[in-house]
């Protein structure tokens, strides 16, 4: 490798979270574990939104989604603004190489992507196609990845963006939505530890054992991966990135602002990064991007929403964050919601008559989903919650008619909506249509 910058390996996957060992989570993940061990692993990182496309596009573009264009799912007609700039286009500027393994989604156009190389095919997924599962699968893109580090020579440093397909729910015959228990190795549901946040329930438990049939898979792709950066002596001098985009299929997680549907793995690995260290400071996902173009020597455009997170890397000064935003607009459905996190308090402020949670279509026909439908599909949520994360840190005690809380109230409503004003939030003029408005109002009003 020429010059001095480091490869950089982008490792992600669905619906993970943090259902991971070295979260404290009872399943073992080795792999990532021994990734997090070597590097810094940051234990209060979240998204910007419980949900894929958007969350994905903060992370490639370092902006917010209702800035970057994607506020609804990419295979649901949502697109990247036309001047958005994403990771690779910052790396192949700089002399990179830039690689693709596996799924992106976060475009259809993947010319807009610009990778000089395309590994994969159908990495953009039209719901959950049979197909497009089997050719992400984690242990089948690693493989395609261990085989190309087995057979090429780098003159230049190179950007991979590696994406495995787990653990997004599929589609059984029946129409449930599980983890492809005919696949993977499943666990006994009498010896899976309950989530913390729902209800100790026969169908839950068993969601949780076939998902982490999956979970290991996404620990024997990193497994693979890992290795064979070792076996091409390339170790040492990639920084390897390992996160997801939001919390893990299951009510009140996934397509939720709770702290399950917006937290995430975050590790890191790699040269100058610390080994051993656990962070515990507030970041974001959209402060992935700033983070690595400062870590790389590399021009951090004033247009990015994040914030480098860098010296909480090389211990030099650092100015914690006091707060994270989260947002959803656009899933199978509207659901609009903006949210402010800080160390003490979440505020929730929903903005249409919505059930108490919303479930994503994958997690309402599940068995999870099923377990708890009347509970949360059918009572109406407040417009806004408030939640102690010290005295409730499930966030099952909204607070925000509250006398005692009415100042802590009064503040985030204030400062969330001081952010949705700075960022041009599209929500505070009204609803927001659908992704393929514009191109139904641009047919013929006339028949041709």
């Amino acid at each position: 490798m020429s010059g001095t910058r480091p490869n950089v390996l982008l490792i992600h996957c669905h619906d993970l979270g943090r259902y991971l060992g070295c979260y404290g989570v009872d399943v073992e993940t080795p792999a990532i574990d021994r990734l997090a061990a070597e590097g810094t692993l940051f234990e209060n990182h979240f998204v910007t939104a419980p949900q894929c496309t958007p969350s994905r596009g903060s992370l490639m573009t370092g902006r917010y989604p209702h800035v970057n264009g994607l506020m609804g799912l990419a295979h649901a007609n949502w697109e990247l603004g036309d001047d958005e700039r994403i990771l690779p286009h910052y790396l192949s500027d700089v002399g990179y190489e830039t690689h693709l393994f596996g799924l992106q989604h976060i475009t259809q156009d993947t010319d807009k992507l610009r990778y000089d190389h395309i590994h994969s095919e159908g990495n953009l997924y039209p719901g959950v196609s049979p197909a497009v599962h089997q050719a992400n699968r984690a242990r089948t893109v690693s493989s395609v990845v261990a085989s190309f580090f087995e057979r090429e020579a780098f003159e230049e440093p190179f950007f991979a963006s590696i994406g495995f397909f787990e653990c997004h729910r599929v589609e059984e015959e029946t129409g449930r939505f599980g983890f492809d228990a005919d696949h993977y190795e499943t666990d006994d549901p009498d010896e899976v530890r309950p989530l913390t946040y729902l209800p100790d329930r026969r169908g839950i438990r068993r969601d949780l054992a076939e998902m982490r049939g999956m979970v290991r898979a996404i620990d024997d792709g990193v497994e693979t991966v890992l290795s064979a950066l070792e076996d091409a002596d390339l170790a040492d001098e990639t920084l390897v990135i390992f996160t997801t985009e939001h919390g893990i299929a299951f009510p009140l997680a996934k397509g939720s602002c709770y702290d399950p549907g917006i937290e995430a793995v975050l590790a890191l690995r790699g040269p100058g990064v610390p080994e051993g260290r656990r962070s515990e400071e507030l970041v974001s996902n959209v402060d992935v991007l700033p983070t690595l173009l400062e870590y790389l020597d590399v021009d951090v455009p004033d247009r990015l929403d994040g914030r480098s997170f860098l010296p909480l890397l090389t211990d030099d000064e650092y100015e914690p964050r006091e707060r994270v935003f989260a947002e959803m607009t656009w899933h199978d459905t509207y659901n609009p919601v903006r949210a402010i996190r800080t160390d003490r308090y979440k505020y929730v402020r929903n903005f249409w008559h919505l059930p108490k949670a919303y479930l994503t279509k994958d997690i309402f026909a599940s068995e999870a989903g099923r377990e708890v439908r009347e509970t949360y599909a059918v009572p109406y949520r407040p417009y806004e919650e408030l939640y102690d994360l010290r005295n409730a840190p499930q966030e099952d005690e909204n607070v925000a008619l509250e006398p005692r809380y009415r100042e802590a109230r009064a503040d985030l409503s204030r400062q969330l909506y001081e952010w949705m004003d700075a960022t041009d939030d599209p929500l505070l003029d009204g609803p927001v249509r659908p992704g393929d408005d514009d191109e139904i109002h641009s047919w013929p009003h006339e028949p041709s």
